[in-house]
């Protein structure tokens, strides 16, 4: 019989259970409860307090909660806890698969559980497109205990015989929706089938209909079923605003609006739109960074982290980035492109109005688009008012002059790994050494003409970068910006 279990939190998921049971008491090992107090988390959330002890007794468990609510830990730490039971060293295959849907959210998950999982000696890697796929190959031969993967690299490296899942013990599957959304279940059911028959199965998504629904039944054995709900659920807790602009008053409205202070993600519907209004917000003087799927990874970790330091306080960003960026204090969402569908408008508007606090959520419509936005607004159960707008209007003033600016964070300077100053340095010459004469060929920096080595080379005008651009994750003209399944 599957169980169900259903708690309603006061004000958001993100909330610890300050009076409820304590993480040794839920039967974490001690191990990890002092790993987890070392990083002052001393009282779990709702999600965790609910699903732990079924997960740790070994049970499938099927989650359903919303972005931000804690479920990293919810089946990290029962997963992490299963693996301390019996550790390895030296060359081995993983016994632990985490799935989710884009790199960020991969480097997320191993950023959080990482330095927890020392604590019972295990091992991680990350498996992600976009990214050297020598070192992960190189660290997967060193042997790893767990790999949070993206299903399409995940695929390839299996192919290659890099890997093998035939000992995974404990499976999860991460926002389970989305990975359907961008169309990666038939790959995640490929990977599930390699796992051990027996292998203890943990699926997270914030809706369980179609497609998830078809991966539960198959896959989850008699599952225990938890569930988070928060008041205002079904709409996000942020205020809704819909406006019908001109199409030459797009980009100078959007300027304003991103001049406010604070956090603000813009959402474009293809990564060219993204790198041109990008450069439009640079142009007068907006510290902003493009995130999308045909960027180098190294790119988009830059743009995240300088986004999440406040650095560069506007993020623009396709739909791929819609899920797996967890910033708080975003305090406004803009819809440059209307979403596709309203699932998309939910999870784009879910980076603001998180962990309680309050955000703003604008749609930009052109005439002919405000019919469709209305429908979808309906099916997202939110009812913004569409009025007409130009740029210096009071209703655009008012929302620049309610943001609250956030302070800029310096990261400290990364040490280089390489010596003589890593790469593009030169090493001193040494006593010996001959000095260059006229006619030497003259080494080149990977500034200087290497192509792919460096994000910051000059770039060409946006009409030539499309006929240069070779296949990526999303579709550089008119179409969806989707990933393929087996490029990420």
């Amino acid at each position: 019989m599957t169980t169900s279990d259903t708690v309603d939190v006061p004000n958001t998921p993100d909330t610890p259970v300050e009076s409820g049971p304590t993480f040794g008491r839920l039967g974490l090992p001690q191990q990890l409860v002092t790993a987890l107090e070392r990083r002052d988390i001393r009282s779990p959330f709702a999600i965790q307090a609910t699903v732990l002890p079924d997960a740790l007794a070994g049970r499938d468990v099927l989650g359903k909660a919303a972005t931000g609510s804690g479920k990293t830990l919810a089946f990290g730490l029962p997963m992490l806890a299963r693996l301390g039971l019996t550790a390895r060293r030296g060359p081995r295959a993983p016994r632990a698969l985490v799935l989710v849907p884009t790199r960020e959210l991969a480097q997320q998950v191993s950023d959080n559980l990482a330095p927890l999982g020392q604590a019972v000696g295990a091992q991680f890697a990350t498996v992600y497109g976009g990214a050297s796929m020598g070192r992960q190959i190189s660290q997967l031969r060193r042997g790893v205990d767990v790999v949070v993967a993206t299903p399409g690299r995940l695929q390839d490296l299996i192919s290659q015989r890099e890997v093998t899942l035939a000992e995974v013990e404990v499976s999860v599957v991460d926002e389970a929706d989305f990975m359907s959304d961008l169309g990666f279940l038939p790959v995640v059911q490929e990977l599930l089938d390699q796992t051990r028959p027996d292998a203890q199965r943990l699926l997270f998504s914030a809706t369980l209909d179609g497609e998830v629904d078809t991966l539960v039944r198959r896959y989850l054995k008699d599952p225990a079923r938890h569930e988070v709900k928060r008041p205002g659920d079904d709409a996000p807790p942020a205020e809704h605003l819909a406006y019908s602009v001109a199409f030459r008053d797009k980009v100078p409205l959007t300027q304003e609006l991103a001049a406010r202070p604070g956090r603000t993600i813009v959402f474009a519907r293809t990564q060219l739109g993204v790198d041109r209004l990008t450069e439009n917000l640079q142009a007068v003087g907006i510290k902003a960074e493009a995130i999308h799927g045909g960027l180098p990874q190294s790119a988009r970790r830059r743009a995240l982290e300088a986004f999440t330091d406040a650095r560069s306080p506007v993020l623009v960003a396709t739909d791929v980035a819609a899920r797996g960026i967890h910033v708080d204090d975003v305090s406004l969402v803009l819809h440059y492109d209307p979403p596709a569908d309203h699932k998309t408008y939910l999870h784009r508007s879910g980076r603001t109005a998180r962990a309680g606090a309050a955000g703003v959520v604008v749609s930009l419509l052109l005439p002919d688009q405000v019919g469709q936005a209305k429908r979808r607004f309906r099916q997202a159960k939110v009812d913004p008012q569409v009025s007409r707008v130009r740029p210096g209007d009071a209703p655009i003033a008012e929302l620049v002059a309610s943001g609250v600016p956030v302070e800029p964070v310096e990261r400290p300077a990364r040490e280089s790994r390489r010596p003589h100053g890593g790469p593009g340095g030169r090493r001193p010459r040494r006593d010996g050494d001959r000095p260059r004469r006229d006619g030497d060929r003259p080494r080149r920096s990977f500034g200087e003409g290497d192509r792919g080595r460096r994000d910051d080379r000059p770039r060409r005008p946006a009409g030539e970068r499309d006929r240069y651009r070779g296949p990526g994750e999303g579709s550089r003209g008119g179409r969806s910006d989707r990933p393929a399944p087996a490029r990420d």
